[in-house]
């Protein structure tokens, strides 16, 4: 197995149909080589199938490193392994980003995995019975995609933002950093999810003659904690899309987002944070709350959360909300055709870190079954 440092080594052919690009093929292709395509490559490498990891990245775990410096996982370290390696930490530490991103490199680097970057696909459709994927000049056919890629693709914002007035500093969650990299003001944080809350926490903490306001329903906090093994098991199996209750807490997710992790509305109140409710709207360049204050800040943090970004799938396999039409990761009406790594894709845990390889480990067996059964 190539390592992720060698070349892309492809069967090639030339296209007449498609001329100035060239054809690689392979059995199986991977989008995305975070931690959902490295556990899928994992899992696929176990049962001796041939595979190749596209990923859009310059590296991997880039995606963890360019988040905001504080950041840590409101999972503890015994539940944020991939398949077939510990989390080099403490079992109840909370890892931050760059220890993360330093586990995904090395994950990838122990199992040899053929992860290749700089590689965004810009289109997947099909052509016969093949999945044909277009990558800048070069163009990929498979009989297998998994794509193993986050809901949470593009930043949202909502449409009255530019409403706001120009003197007012704005800025996607996405793009914030630290303290440091702002200008001191009185600042709304928009958004009472975790992101949210985790910031507006580090803004009240660096600047205590600042007013920081946080807009949004408030979650509180999640009734039990991602340190335990009773919580992951409660989690994985019993809130699963299989059960009545696992269902409920999938539609209630979508609607209203994840109680908070790690914090607790205790420590917003504590301190100085301003709880206010959603922002709706504007009125003379200054944002406007659902009860009809308005705020007078010269900062605006938005953590409203982001968009999925399928929109390079050209194939009918989308929901109106946006989401993929599946069951546990597999495409009925599509066969050969796999998503990974989505929020409740079979179970709450689906989206963690910790909980991928088990979904990985479902699909890898279907996929293999799929492949014995063509021979």
């Amino acid at each position: 197995m190539q390592k992720p440092s060698e070349p892309l080594i492809m069967q090639t052919s030339a296209s007449p149909q498609h001329a100035g690009l060239t054809t690689h093929s392979f059995k199986t292709i991977v989008v995305g080589g975070g931690q959902a395509g490295l556990a899928m490559g994992h899992e696929l490498a176990q049962l001796g199938q041939s595979f190749v990891i596209l990923d859009a990245q310059a590296s991997i775990g880039a995606s963890w490193r360019n988040r905001w410096n504080s950041l840590r996982l409101f999972t503890s370290a015994a539940f944020d392994a991939l398949p077939g390696l510990p989390f080099p930490a403490p079992s109840k530490s909370y890892p931050t980003k760059d220890e993360m991103a330093d586990y995904l490199e090395s994950y990838a680097a122990h199992f040899a995995l053929p992860v290749h970057c700089n590689m965004r696909v810009d289109a997947l459709s099909i052509q016969e019975d093949r999945y044909v994927l277009q990558v800048g000049e070069h163009r990929f056919t498979a009989e297998n995609v998994i794509v193993a890629m986050s809901i949470s693709q593009f930043p949202k914002i909502p449409p009255f933002a530019s409403q706001l007035d120009p003197s007012i500093v704005q800025l996607h969650s996405s793009s914030y950093r630290n303290p440091g990299k702002l200008p001191e003001r009185d600042t709304l944080v928009v958004g009472a999810g975790n992101s949210g809350a985790e910031i507006a926490l580090e803004l009240a903490q660096s600047w205590p003659t600042k007013r920081i306001w946080l807009a949004g329903r408030d979650l509180g906090p999640s009734p039990l904690k991602f340190d335990n093994p009773f919580s992951w098991w409660l989690f994985s199996h019993v809130f699963s899309v299989s059960t009545p209750l696992g269902r409920a807490l999938q539609a209630r997710k979508r609607a209203h987002g994840t109680p908070l992790g790690r914090l607790k509305p205790a420590d917003l109140s504590a301190a100085g944070i301003e709880r206010v409710p959603r922002v709706t709207g504007t009125y003379e360049g200054k944002p406007v709350l659902e009860n009809g204050q308005r705020l007078d800040c010269a900062l605006v943090i938005w953590c409203t959360g982001f968009g999925p970004g399928f929109d390079w799938i050209h194939l009918p396999v989308f929901g109106t909300d946006g989401y993929p039409i599946h069951e546990r990761g597999i495409v009925k009406d599509m066969p050969g055709l796999f998503f990974l790594g989505l929020p409740f894709l079979s179970a709450f845990t689906s989206g963690f870190v910790g909980g991928v390889g088990r979904d990985a480990h479902f699909l890898a067996k279907h996929l293999a079954t799929r492949a014995a059964s063509h021979w």
